[in-house]
Order: structure tokens, then C-alpha cells, then sequence
């Protein structure tokens, strides 16, 4: 919340979930304006703690379709200080099939539009990080080309969790845009130097809390002297609360934990794990912990039965690296630090065969693509340049015409993301699958 020190900064966050980001962006000075989420616990939970904090929830926390006007009307945010969210992973994500823009769940794009229609200071958007592959590169590109016809200049970064004082590494891809005023200002947060915590010292007092003996607690907590892999299970694809993949689960086993589900309770005095589990199971606290829901971020109440509250902790930005971002945001909005010369992240080509086909007046081949790209410094065989076309057909139209002579022409034509249009298939599928998506 802010302070009579600092100037009342105002945020609308989009896809809140369960308040991880809302956490983060609180102790950075931010207010909400508006919380918009689909998933109703979730929402009950966000609503719950920002009441806790003097704020209305029943006001502020909206439940439904983000892209719902009766949810969210951009008009009635225009200005604000910070648009933020973290919209839905699945599209982008490698364990998934990575459908882009054809993918009813995307909404990056569209919150790329958004910005525009909203006009705020700043946008933060974080997402997994499936989209800074090869396979997202034109889906890059083009958002920055859209964020730089907004008015915004906009840059990409992968973070890892881990170096901002979280448990786990869980890397995720950041994107920022700033009015070109504030942008100047911007500066990517500093890696958090220090001892960084493990699964044992971070969960050291909690495995020990119902009576297991310190002795056993602390050969544990020796034993778990690693990171934690990424929190997973957030999907309500999941039928319970489950720490992951089986490579997930092999990665919990070498820190002692088992991730065959999540316990009710923490280990009670003399128990032993069972033949052939390599120790016990988490609690839904230390999950949270692990997520960094810990020290300053502690202070956060979670509404709902365990795989519930599971599903909203799984599905969170961890609130520490949400706030070493919001502080970031709240520099630059604040003219602090001296101005750096900008070289706009736009100017970095994601995808060459993107950007000529964008640029391109007529359909070309093949081999005038390769011949374009050598002449503006990149050396591209024809298989390269057919597996660019491929990735692009995923998130675009391409229009395909033969010539006479048999050679294939190709021509960049729409994006196939839904960035707000009525006719767009996404309000069907949305519709199908609504009760599924998280």
C-alpha cells in the first residue's frame, strides 16, 4: 500500500490469481484499481486479503471473462499508472502443445491491445518460459512492433525465480513496456545477492512443528539442501494437489520429499517414511513457502479446501519477484536514478523471415527470402527459412500461391491471435472449455 512518503501509484492486474503478483506489486507502492480473475477461488482469496488491507474487495475483485467489458472497460482505466497480469501459461507452454495464437486461453496479445486502448505508464506481463523459444519468435515480434504503434517502448527478459530469494528456480519471461518518458528511467532488477535459501533451511521449523524429532527433521534438511523444482499442478487438468511430472518427482525424491500428492499435516513425532518413499510429503504451507510466500510475503491468507488452495499456489507469480519488478516499474515511473540511453528492445530482430514477410509488398519465395536475408546479414538455407515459415503459419495467416513455373510464393497476411474482435473463435472456445481453464 502506499505510503505518505510515496506518491499513490494505481495498478489494474489482469488474470490475478490468488494475489502472488498483487502481493509483490503491493509492497512496491502499488494500489489495485482493479484485480480481474476467472477462477473464483482464486478470487475469493485475493478479495479476502486486499479487504484484510483496508481495500473493498467485493469492489475491487471482479470474477469472470477479463475480456468481458461489463468485467473490465478499458475506458474506465485510462492513465493508470501500471497495467500488469500474468495472463494464462498453457499457449506457450513446452508441456503443452504449444498452440499460440490458435490457443482459446491466449490473451497476451490481446492485453497487448489493451495497453493500447488504456494508455497506462507501464505494462508488465510474465508468462513461461515456452514463449522466448524459437517456436514464439514472430509472436514476439510482432507484439513489440504493436507495443512500439501504442506508443510504448517494450523489452523481453527471462528471470529465474531463484535469484530474487525464492526456493525454486521457476524461470519466467517478462515482458515490460514503458511510455518512451518513463522507459529511459527503467532498469531490470539487480540479482539478490546473499545466501540463498534451500527446501531444508526454508522449511527446516515447519517439518518440525507437529513433533517430529529435530534429530530426523534436521538429517532432512540436510538431505534437502537444493532448490525445489517449479511448482506445478496449478491446472485443473490435475485431479488433486501433485508436485509434477515423474522427472519432477525423481528431482523431489533427491531432496528427500515425497511428491505423490500433498500431506494434511506435517510429519508427527516418530514417523518414518514407508518402503521406498524417500521421505515425507510437503504441506500446503511450505508449498506456499517454496513459492515465496515467505519473510515480508508471509502475512497472505489462502480461501478454500487443500487441492483448491493448491491450484491458486501453483498457478502464482512468486510475490518476492514480483516485487523487485514492481520496484523497477516504480523507479522508472518515478524519474529515479539517472536516464540511460535507450536502445529500443524493437530494434532487436526476433524473426528475420517474420520481419521481411511483414515488410514485404508482394509475395516472395524461398529463395528471394534467403536472398533478402543475405543481403541484411543473415545466412539462411532454405530448410531454415521453410522451418520459419512453418512457425509462422501457426500464428498467421500465410497466404501460398504457385506460380507457373511451380515455385511456391508466400505472403505475410493476419495474426490469428484473438486481440479483441467479436468474430474471433476464441469466444466460442472460451465458452466450451470455461469450466477447464486456469
Amino acid at each position: 500500500m502506499a505510503t505518505s512518503e510515496q506518491p499513490d501509484l494505481r495498478v489494474v492486474e489482469i488474470c490475478a490469481g490468488a494475489g502472488g503478483q498483487s502481493l509483490g506489486l503491493e509492497q512496491a507502492g502499488f494500489t489495485h484499481a482493479r484485480a480481474v480473475e476467472l477462477d473464483a477461488n482464486a478470487a475469493a482469496t485475493l478479495r479476502h486479503n486486499l479487504s484484510r488491507r483496508g481495500l473493498d474487495g467485493e469492489d475491487v475483485v471482479k470474477i469472470g471473462d477479463v475480456a468481458d467489458l461489463s468485467i473490465l472497460n478499458p475506458s474506465d482505466h485510462v492513465d493508470v499508472d501500471l497495467l500488469a497480469g500474468g495472463v494464462p501459461c498453457p499457449p506457450f507452454s513446452i508441456a503443452g502443445k504449444q498452440l499460440g495464437a490458435n490457443d482459446e486461453r491466449d490473451l497476451f496479445a490481446w492485453a497487448v491491445e489493451l495497453c493500447g486502448k488504456m494508455k497506462p505508464k507501464a505494462l508488465l506481463l510474465e508468462n513461461v518460459r515456452g514463449l522466448s523459444g524459437n517456436r514464439f519468435s514472430a509472436y514476439r515480434q510482432h507484439v513489440l512492433d504493436r507495443l512500439r504503434s501504442h506508443g510504448y517502448v517494450g523489452e523481453w527478459r527471462l528471470l529465474n525465480a531463484s535469484d530474487y530469494g525464492v526456493a525454486q528456480l521457476r524461470p519466467r519471461f517478462v515482458l515490460v513496456a514503458l511510455r518512451p518518458e518513463f522507459a529511459e528511467y527503467f532498469r531490470w532488477p539487480e540479482l539478490i545477492d546473499g545466501e540463498k535459501h534451500t527446501v531444508g533451511n526454508l522449511l527446516l521449523d515447519l517439518m518440525g512443528a507437529k513433533g517430529w524429532e529435530s534429530e530426523q527433521v534436521e538429517d532432512w534438511a540436510a538431505k534437502a539442501n537444493g532448490i525445489a523444482p517449479t511448482i506445478v499442478g496449478g491446472s485443473k487438468k490435475h485431479g488433486g494437489a501433485d508436485l509434477g511430472t515423474t522427472r519432477a518427482k525423481r528431482a523431489w525424491a533427491l531432496l528427500g520429499v515425497d511428491a505423490m500428492g500433498v500431506a494434511n499435516e506435517a510429519p508427527s513425532y516418530g514417523w518414518r517414511p514407508a518402503l521406498g518413499k524417500p521421505g515425507p510429503k510437503l504441506t500446503i504451507e511450505m508449498v506456499a513457502r517454496i513459492q515465496g510466500w515467505t519473510g515480508e510475503f508471509a502475512d497472505w491468507e489462502f480461501i478454500g479446501k487443500k487441492t483448491t488452495v493448491y491450484r491458486q499456489i501453483g498457478n502464482a507469480f512468486p510475490p518476492p519477484v514480483a516485487k523487485v519488478l514492481g520496484d523497477s516499474v516504480r523507479n522508472a515511473l518515478l524519474g529515479v536514478g539517472e536516464p540511460r540511453t535507450i536502445i529500443e528492445e524493437q530494434d532487436a530482430v526476433h524473426d528475420p523471415v517474420y520481419t521481411l514477410l511483414s515488410s514485404a509488398s508482394r509475395p516472395v519465395t524461398v529463395d528471394q527470402i534467403a536472398a533478402k536475408m543475405l543481403k541484411n546479414g543473415y545466412v539462411l538455407e532454405a530448410p531454415e527459412i521453410e522451418r520459419h515459415l512453418v512457425n509462422l503459419s501457426r500464428d498467421f495467416e500465410i497466404a501460398t500461391v504457385e506460380r507457373a513455373n511451380g515455385v511456391l510464393t508466400f505472403k505475410l497476411g493476419e495474426f490469428r491471435a484473438f486481440v479483441g474482435q467479436d468474430s474471433h473463435s476464441r469466444h466460442e472456445l472460451f465458452d466450451q472449455n470455461r469450466t477447464r481453464i486456469s
